[in-house]
């Protein structure tokens, strides 16, 4: 999984970073002469083919001439593969990235807890050419790697763990919600590189798809554990997304708890930062 996210996020960064200027019209001209002798005498008649070959060039000289793409107001309605997110997961126990000792047990590695989404439906409305309203559907993943040898118990009133006599290798806690942002977007002009500024901005909504524990360990193998772990089935927040070309950085924030019927748990959030890429 990880290998493919990373090979989706390369491939992102270097259609946005090299970007395709012009197109020459190569044309090759092939000549023929054919010689036939007749009672008449020698006739000769030559025949001129062309063919025509298209050429492209990357380049990234400022010089050239960049002609504006206006588009019309309107509505639109498409499939997309974009704003791609990857980036860090971040949990906010009552305004502090300090975990309470209630949350003790939720403790994680800072470097291998991610968020991960893209976006694959676009329902929208352009103004003009610089301002646009729209909703989209996607996928969001959420994945914190907890450094205590704890195990969440599902279908329980309220979050609870135990604690086990086995020293994991990987033990993930994650989420996979289905996303819904409705986003005000404003673009700039081209510049003279042909790249424009990006700002987008908005509530995000989520509808709960799975919870998932997976363990690894000498003792038990590879464990994976769905559902049933009181993770908030509807979660609303806000986002934004900024960058240049199509390459950028985001941010979202949710603002119920992430658990529910969970006391202990009031006003434990999940943050998320990163790279995006694809407005």
């Amino acid at each position: 999984m990880k290998r493919l996210i990373f090979t989706l996020i390369t491939a992102g960064f270097t259609t946005a970073l090299f970007a395709q200027n012009n197109a020459d019209s190569v044309v090759t001209t092939t000549t023929t002469i054919t010689t036939t002798t007749s009672p008449k005498g020698t006739v000769t008649d030559t025949v001129v083919r062309k063919k025509r070959k298209m050429t492209f060039h990357f380049t990234t000289n400022n010089n050239d001439t960049i002609r504006e793409v206006s588009k019309h107001p309107g509505w639109s309605f498409t499939p997309t593969f974009s704003r791609v997110d990857i980036g860090f997961a971040t949990l906010v126990d009552n305004g502090s990235f300090t975990l309470s000792p209630e949350n003790e047990f939720l403790r994680y590695r800072s470097w291998k807890s991610s968020n991960f989404g893209f976006d694959l439906l676009e329902l929208g409305y352009r103004f003009n050419s610089s301002f646009k309203i729209y909703a989209s559907a996607g996928f969001d993943w959420t994945r914190f790697r907890l450094r205590e040898n704890v195990t969440p118990l599902r279908f329980q009133d309220q979050l609870t763990y135990s604690v086990d006599d086995v020293d994991y290798n990987k033990n993930v806690f994650s989420s996979t919600y289905l996303r819904l942002p409705l986003s005000f977007y404003w673009r700039s002009k081209n510049d003279n590189a042909g790249h424009r500024f990006h700002i987008v901005a908005g509530p995000i909504f989520g509808l709960l798809i799975d919870g998932h524990v997976r363990q690894k360990s000498l003792e038990n193998g590879d464990q994976h554990f769905r559902a049933g772990f009181n993770m908030a089935k509807v979660r609303y927040g806000g986002f934004l997304r900024a960058g240049y070309g199509g390459i950028g950085f985001f941010a979202k924030y949710y603002a119920n708890d992430m658990f529910e019927d969970s006391p202990a748990q009031k006003g434990l959030k999940n943050f998320s930062f990163g790279a995006t890429v694809g407005f």
